[in-house]
């Protein structure tokens, strides 16, 4: 198929469509409004349902309701509003239904305001809902990911039966490149387990709620063994040249593009640096950052928030070796340069000896 110039946020949409998604129930929010208005457009075209909910309350509710019945469906939000979804999301794992999620991160707490930013990261990667449930979490950092990893969710959806979040900052979802579309697929037929309003379906009962305690341990234990089997099967990660990297960067999204040019301008002054940018965020590429950890001597996680990435990459490093950690909140996004020259400064003496400070 031809590449087609495509907002990031709109490339969502066409991929969804193409994949087989039938239902779309949302609410506009900046930065992610343009899905709303894509899927209001497109899922008509192919005989799909979209449907403005009253609230982002009421559309995560709406997805429940659509996943019960078998269809392909999603939505999309930003900070206040995926909030404001996660009992919903909470529900919708618990009872095993599969469903995709697009976050376009906007600035926060609170309201914030409609610039970029990457502080979603906990609610989302780290459940923030109650109970003890996880979604899966697909880290796109272009346009052409942001369609790809949008196939990627819906099959993850249904192979796990779990919802599953397309994790963006607000830059990518507005910046336009040139993307290629993957064929269309049949729609899928529904599920055995759904409710379908037939006589064939009545017996079928999609719920979360389990009143005697060992039935629910025991669901719990279920969706906990689901979990593993995605953490040792699914977990994936981009690595640009750390064959030799003596510092690994570590960056997702928008940051990981910006971190891949930083990489060429510190080898370009002779710093051996590489780049690790996690595609999943759960399950969280442990096994190759902790690889990498073998031969790099030191880290420098970057992200648009305080440091919530940073919490995994220590956890998952164990003090295994130091990791200094740039930061950008606001909505203001870094450059290359400005990377680069906090990496200079960090490791300035071990520079200068040709061997990385070690030092936490």
């Amino acid at each position: 198929m031809q590449a087609q110039l495509t907002k990031g946020n709109e490339a969502i949409v066409k991929a969804a469509v193409l994949a087989g998604c039938r239902a779309y129930y949302g609410y506009p929010i900046t930065p992610a409004s343009e899905i709303a208005e894509a899927a209001a457009l497109y899922l008509p075209q192919v005989g799909g349902v979209f449907l403005q909910a009253e609230s982002e309350t009421a559309s995560i509710n709406m997805l429940y309701g659509g996943a019960a019945a078998g269809v392909r469906c999603m939505t999309a939000s930003s900070g206040p509003g995926i909030s404001l979804m996660q009992e919903g999301l909470s529900y919708i794992a618990g009872a095993e239904l599969p469903c995709v999620v697009a976050d376009i991160m906007r600035g926060g707490p609170g309201l914030g305001n409609i610039a970029p930013e990457q502080s979603d990261y906990n609610q989302i990667v780290k459940g923030g809902g109650h109970g003890c449930y996880h979604t899966l979490v697909l880290a796109p950092g272009s346009a052409q990911e942001m369609a790809d990893f949008t196939t990627w969710a819906f099959d993850l959806a249904d192979q796990y039966r779990n919802p599953v979040v397309v994790l963006a900052d607000g830059y990518t979802g507005q910046m336009m490149e040139p993307v290629r579309f993957a064929d269309p697929i049949a729609v899928p037929p529904p599920p055995e387990w759904a409710v379908r309003g037939t006589a064939q379906t009545r017996p079928n009962l999609v719920t979360s709620i389990f009143l005697e305690p060992d039935l629910l341990e025991k669901h719990i234990r279920k969706l906990e063994a689901k979990y593993h089997e995605a953490e040792r099967r699914e977990a994936r990660a981009e690595c640009w040249r750390t064959e030799d990297a003596e510092i690994v960067l570590v960056g997702y999204g928008i940051m990981g593009r910006v971190l891949k040019a930083v990489v060429g301008l510190a080898r370009a002054q002779g710093i051996k640096v590489g780049l690790l940018r996690p595609l999943t965020l759960y399950p969280f590429p442990t096994a190759k950052l902790r690889e990498l950890s073998r031969d790099a001597r030191a880290f420098l996680v970057a992200e648009l928030s305080t440091g919530q990435l940073l919490d995994d990459v220590r956890l998952t490093l164990e003090g295994r070796r130091p990791i200094e950690f740039f930061s950008r909140v606001g909505g203001n996004v870094p450059s290359a340069e400005e990377v680069l020259a906090f990496l200079v400064h960090t490791f300035a003496s071990s520079l200068e000896s040709q061997e990385v400070l070690v030092h936490g």
